[in-house]
């Protein structure tokens, strides 16, 4: 029996939570979660250092009966695409504990606990090789994130909960159903390996499409469904709108990976024009409504929708460019994004305001600051040298492979994107100075640095050197591509 080491990343996190409810000290609270989630990272490195990037075989599987009766197995494995999230969930988690840290000051044990679970979850989506599995981790995800945006959010809090559970939900009893319906297509089996084995007819394939896309969509979020995200992100706190543009919204992406691509592979063919339709105008979208904003957070969760849209235009471009240049945004997303919103955090927690136009000067006052907020912009629009570039170029030349219309507005997007990310720095840090004469702002602490050097690391190690993370998907990538092809020919 093998070292179950992906159970150990999975429910780390869970135990952490059920250990920080005996706890009663504030502080202490504060370090026993740092402690669960750092190790947690740490296994999660030791995972990829022994990952084989050669096979795109499922590795460090585990399989256990869980309701047998229904052929509901325990199933756990990661291949190049999941390893890669399993890490970034793992990152961003101790990431987002500093960044609770003062941030957070009543029921601070409990939001704690809900963070933690909301990792374990995360971990578990995934992992999960059973599509049963799956659902519940899924699903059960809105939970601690419904109580961290409802409990510890800004005034519009109790609001924004129900926005973004109601259409998350929504999107998830859609795709029950089409679990269900998959079950009885594909054998009466949630395997996963199997049910990717399947063929199933066009018409079915269809109605799953659509039944996955709208579930899907909602968490990317794609354009028309994606107005719960700015109440959501401007509510949340800090360490919420890390996990929300960090992690959640990859699972949209990863559904698409998952099931839409390998298990509905004529679908997805058939419609991917659509998808390419609706990813440009995300692109476009989301870029004009981020131009639009004053308040700090508004600007980068629009920001999200518009890049995103790069993200599902790589992977229904369906060539090898494409779709690596999207699950490497994915990733790039993460980490780019998740810092903007920590960058957004630090000068609220000094300021308690995200008007862009209360900002100004910040240079003089606090340059560390600012010096790293360059950083984490320039990646946010591209600028080569950072992550963001190797994928957005690689994503660029796939959507232009696969329709020159779509390319085209990839590229107005990527404009868009540069308009409102410099305006945002050039009002945020060279301004005539607003926020320093009734602030004592000061800049960056220790805690604080501890978060931001990791996601700094990564922007500059992506963007120099990025073939070991896209060694990493490779071969999972040219085999999805080798299903697709393969089944999706026959429409």
């Amino acid at each position: 029996m093998t070292f179950p080491l992906l159970s150990l990343i999975v429910f780390l996190p869970a135990v952490g939570a059920a250990v920080l409810m005996c706890l009663r000290n504030d502080d202490a609270v504060r370090w026993t979660a740092l402690g669960f989630t750092v190790v947690d990272l740490a296994l999660t490195i030791a995972m990829l250092a022994a990952f084989d990037t050669t096979t795109h075989e499922m590795q460090f599987t585990e399989r256990r009966p869980w309701v047998p009766a229904i052929g509901i197995t325990y199933a756990l494995g990661v291949d190049g695409i999941s390893a890669l999230f399993v890490f970034l969930t793992a990152l961003l988690g101790w990431i987002s504990v500093l960044a609770s840290w003062v941030a957070i000051d009543r029921k601070v044990k409990e939001f704690m606990v809900a963070l933690l679970l909301m990792q374990a979850l995360m971990l578990g989506v995934f992992s999960a090789m059973d599509l049963f599995l799956f659902y519940v981790c899924w699903e059960a995800m809105l939970i601690p994130m419904y109580l961290i945006i409802g409990v510890w959010g800004g005034d519009g809090r109790v609001y924004a909960a129900f926005k973004f559970f109601l259409y998350t939900l929504a999107g998830s009893l859609l795709f029950l159903i089409g679990v269900i319906v998959l079950y009885f297509h594909g054998g009466e089996t949630f395997d996963i390996l199997a049910l990717t084995a399947q063929d199933l007819p066009f018409d079915v394939q269809s109605w799953l499409f659509f039944a996955f896309l709208i579930a899907f969509a909602v968490k990317v979020p794609m354009v028309p469904v994606h107005t719960w995200l700015p109440d959501a992100h401007v509510q949340a706190p800090t360490a919420g709108s890390i996990i929300l543009a960090g992690v959640l919204l990859k699972m949209g992406a990863y559904g698409f990976l998952r099931f839409s691509l390998p298990m509905l592979p004529e679908a997805s063919v058939y419609y991917s024009t659509l998808m390419l339709a609706l990813s440009a105008l995300a692109i476009v979208y989301g870029g004009l409504l981020a131009l639009a904003q004053d308040d700090l957070k508004k600007l980068v969760a629009y920001s999200s929708i518009s890049h995103m849209g790069f993200v599902t235009m790589g992977i229904f471009a369906l060539n090898l460019r494409g779709l690596e240049g999207g699950i490497l945004q994915m990733f790039n997303h993460g980490v780019t994004t998740g810092a903007l919103f920590l960058f957004v955090g630090v000068i609220y927690e000094r300021t308690h305001t995200r008007s862009i136009a209360d900002y100004g000067g910040l240079m003089k006052v606090a340059p560390v600051y600012t010096g790293f907020l360059a950083l984490f912009t320039l990646s946010s629009m591209a600028l080569p040298g950072t992550n963001s570039f190797v994928g957005e170029l690689l994503v660029l030349s796939g959507g232009f492979g696969a329709n020159m219309a779509v390319g085209t507005a990839a590229v107005v997007g990527a404009l868009l994107s540069a308009a409102y990310l410099l305006g945002m720095y050039r009002k945020v840090a060279l301004g005539p100075a607003s926020v320093g004469a009734r602030y004592q702002i000061r800049d960056v602490n220790a805690r604080e640095m501890a978060a931001i050097l990791p996601l700094a690391i990564f922007v500059l190690w992506v963007g120099l050197y990025p073939k070991p993370f896209l060694n990493v998907i490779d071969a999972s990538v040219k085999h999805l591509l080798i299903e697709v092809d393969g089944k999706g020919s026959g429409q």
